[in-house]
């Protein structure tokens, strides 16, 4: 029995932006850290190699700099810090260890901080 003339029942409504909000937000997030494996759809004929790969390869030559300009070959500091100091271990090691210095692969390493000329 309604005793107040005018009045009827109020309907409830379910606001649903913020549940719209949180389903973007999270579709977003499913499809920015998923990983597309775009190769797989890449029909590419990749050429092969002819001839037999060189298995006969030795350990790099690895010179390395450190933040004072110290040079290391192999791990071993080179006590002079002249080009031709240089360059006559490095012939050294070379002809001790592998004997010709074209087929020898050199690795560069130096520290961030090394001076841009001892590099």
């Amino acid at each position: 029995m309604n005793l107040r003339p005018g009045h009827a029942e109020e309907s409830v409504e379910v606001n649903l932006t913020p549940l719209i909000d949180v389903v973007f937000l999270l579709l977003i997030f499913f499809m920015v850290t998923t990983t597309f494996d775009r190769h797989a759809k890449l029909k590419v004929s990749l050429p092969e190699a002819t001839a037999k790969a060189t298995q006969n390869q030795s350990d790099p030559l690895v010179l390395s700099i450190d933040a004072k300009g110290n040079y290391f070959i192999n791990d071993r500091q080179i006590i002079n810090q002249q080009l031709e100091t240089l360059k006559q271990a490095i012939n050294k090691v070379v002809t001790q260890s592998h004997g010709d210095i074209s087929e020898v692969a050199l690795v560069l390493r130096a520290d961030a901080n090394t001076p841009h000329q001892s590099v």
